[in-house]
Parts: C-alpha cells; structure tokens; sequence
C-alpha cells in the first residue's frame, strides 16, 4: 500500500495563517510557529474588543450629552430623571447625535425636560 503524504494540506494551512498574519510585526508575519500564536491572540482581542467598542461608544456618548446639557444648566443624571418623567423615550445614541449635530432640536429637546423637572 502506498503511503500517504500530507504534505498539501499542511501547506495549505500554513499557508491561510501566514496570509490572516500579513502586517504583523517582525517574525510574526513570516514565520508559522510565531504567527499561529500571535494570530490566536489578535483573534481573542477582536473577540473581546468588538464587545468593548460597545461600552466605549455608550460612554462617548454621554459624555457628550452631560457638555451639551451643562450648557443649558443641567447634569447629566437630572436630564436623564427629566427624560423619564417627560415620557420621552430616545437612546443616548440618538440624544448624542441631537446635541452634537442639531443643537436647536437638542435644546427643545432639554426645554421639554426642564418644564417635566419643574
């Protein structure tokens, strides 16, 4: 019986964890050993980072919210409170894009709170 060489395959897997690693820095990109690792590892940072954009992006945005709602003498937290009591249900995503992209609407938007707040 003939025996067998794998030699194809292997190639080919080489081959698709060199090209993933293209751009990496150093040996990590040219040698197999090395770039197998490393690319595991960019792979576990994607996987964690892609849930971590999310956090960063809520945080960015209200921050935003708190520097445009200061200008019209409220906090972020007594703005939130006037959202709820106004029975107005936007995200801070949307809140965020108002403030930073439409200041007029954003401010009819915190005048509606201010007279639920009062």
């Amino acid at each position: 019986m003939a025996r067998v060489k794998r030699g194809v395959t292997t190639h080919a897997r080489h081959k698709k964890v060199l090209e993933q690693s293209k751009g990496f820095v150093g040996r990590s990109s040219t040698n197999y050993r090395i770039a197998l690792e490393r690319l595991e590892k960019s792979l576990q940072y994607a996987y964690r980072d892609r849930r971590v954009k999310k956090r960063e992006f809520r945080g960015l945005w209200i921050q935003r919210i708190n520097a445009a709602v200061r200008e019209h003498g409220l906090t972020y937290s007594r703005f939130i409170d006037g959202l709820n009591k106004a029975g107005i249900e936007m995200d801070r995503k949307v809140l965020s894009a108002l403030a930073f992209d439409d200041p007029a609407a954003f401010a009819a938007v915190v005048q509606k709170v201010q007279a639920a707040l009062a």
